[in-house]
């Protein structure tokens, strides 16, 4: 028999795990919205019009980039700590490191790809 758990999502949302746990939510977020735009890639690799339509709209590229990129360096983090056990008393500044190469990479990602959509 399982334990008897009540907890509601706004009790949920108000838990003080800080950085670990967002990164977490974050992350699962991530591999959903990489399973969403891998799916539309074949659906588009498959001839659907509309699927190329919406690959080609920027804000899709905007989202998907920004979920994407955080869910790759993320798991970067994590392999790295999973690989080198010493250094898990640290995650917290992983955490924060992992936070500034995400900041990097997605704010120059977002510059090429909002530059492209609306002109040079």
């Amino acid at each position: 028999m399982g334990s008897k758990r009540n907890i509601s999502l706004a009790k949920a949302l108000r838990y003080k795990g800080q950085a670990s746990y967002l990164t977490y939510i974050l992350h699962r977020i991530g591999g959903s919205a990489l399973f969403v735009f891998f799916t539309v890639y074949l659906l588009g690799l498959l001839g659907v019009e509309s699927m190329h339509a919406l690959m080609r709209n920027w804000l899709f590229q905007v989202i998907f980039l920004i979920f994407g990129l955080f869910h790759a360096i993320n798991g970067l983090r994590i392999t790295f700590l999973d690989l080198s056990p010493k250094l898990m008393e640290h995650f917290r500044t992983a955490i924060n490191i992992e936070w500034v190469a995400y900041v990097l990479v997605a704010g120059f990602a977002l510059f090429v790809v909002l530059r492209n959509a609306f002109g040079d």
